[in-house]
């Protein structure tokens, strides 16, 4: 899909128009007509798929005179979808063309401001989209860091205690799922909170000569922003290890006792079981089986047999 902003008069979103000169072109999941368009009409090569998904720094922060060529994996997106896909960025003094794979809510949100409160050259949508993106960024962080917190009661909260007595290892089974997947969500944000620093601290330098100042003050500004969401997500990433230590923990613990009865078990029914294997060889020289109280002896001592290892654990604390 493209869409230009400002929408041409008269003209719904999407509709190419020649004489129209917009100031950007969102290229929503483009197809190849789309992208020659772009390329023929305002002469910018577009970035295939396969090279906004390279990794190298070179690949994802380029720069040629009077325009930046800038990538950066997406993790924040809009959807079911939970791997990064990759958003490009083309930028000149008189046009932004984006190029994205995913939904993301602050792309129709930036075009559907009110007039006076919408930025007046490809630069300043340039920087309003990376304000946008870095906002969704601390959104997303926020969630997470509530998410850990219900987790972290649930762990170590009153409520926990009633857990342990129902069984230990079916309540915690679903958190450690959370967890995990909340530490996969968080290593998709690093992701993109990387690629947005190198693309405010690239875009201010290799384009110094054409870069508004005011665009340059608001993309330091946002360096600072994401300096504070890598710290916070720096320490959301050691809670994740944390509560993932705690959680393993604690199942171990639930299995250790689990193995410390059936040991128990089996050490308490080895001297019955001996006793009760002699006293049935049926040897005819064997004088219990004379005895008028042979069977209650018998008995006995299996009974006392049983007692005593059990009277032994209690006494040194074991169970």
């Amino acid at each position: 899909m493209l869409n230009l902003y400002p929408t041409p008069t008269g003209s719904p979103p999407g509709t190419p128009v020649s004489v129209h000169r917009p100031l950007w072109i969102d290229l929503d999941r483009p197809s190849a007509e789309e992208q020659d368009w772009v390329a023929a009409e305002h002469g910018i090569r577009i970035p295939s798929h396969a090279q906004l998904q390279e990794i190298e720094s070179s690949s994802r922060l380029r720069a040629q005179p009077r325009m930046l060529m800038l990538s950066v994996p997406f993790g924040i997106q809009d959807g079911p979808s939970t791997t990064p896909l990759p958003l490009g960025f083309v930028l000149t003094p008189e046009l932004l063309v984006t190029i994205r794979y995913c939904d993301i809510h602050a792309f129709p949100d930036l075009r559907s401001r009110p007039r006076e409160d919408q930025p007046g050259d490809s630069t300043g949508v340039f920087a309003a989209l990376v304000e946008a993106l870095v906002d969704a960024a601390a959104d997303r962080l926020e969630q997470i860091a509530a998410r850990l917190g219900g987790v972290s009661q649930n762990v170590f909260g009153p409520s926990a205690v009633k857990r342990r007595r129902r069984g230990l290892n079916r309540a915690l089974q679903p958190m450690l799922l959370e967890v995990g997947q909340t530490g996969e969500q968080l290593s998709h944000i690093r992701e993109t909170l990387v690629g947005l620093t190198r693309i405010a601290t690239f875009a201010p330098e290799s384009a110094r000569e054409w870069l508004p100042e005011p665009v340059k003050l608001r993309l330091a500004t946002v360096g600072h922003d994401l300096a504070s969401l890598n710290d916070f997500e720096s320490h959301l990433s050691g809670k994740v290890q944390f509560l993932l230590d705690a959680v393993l923990g604690f199942i171990n613990t639930q299995q250790n006792d689990i193995f410390k009865v059936l040991t128990i078990v089996s050490v308490v029914g080895v001297p019955p079981t001996l006793i009760a294997s002699i006293y049935g060889m049926n040897f005819h020289n064997m004088p219990e089986y004379n005895w008028p109280w042979g069977y209650q002896y018998g008995l006995a001592m299996i009974l006392t047999s049983t007692l005593l290892p059990i009277l032994w654990f209690k006494w040194r604390r074991w169970w």
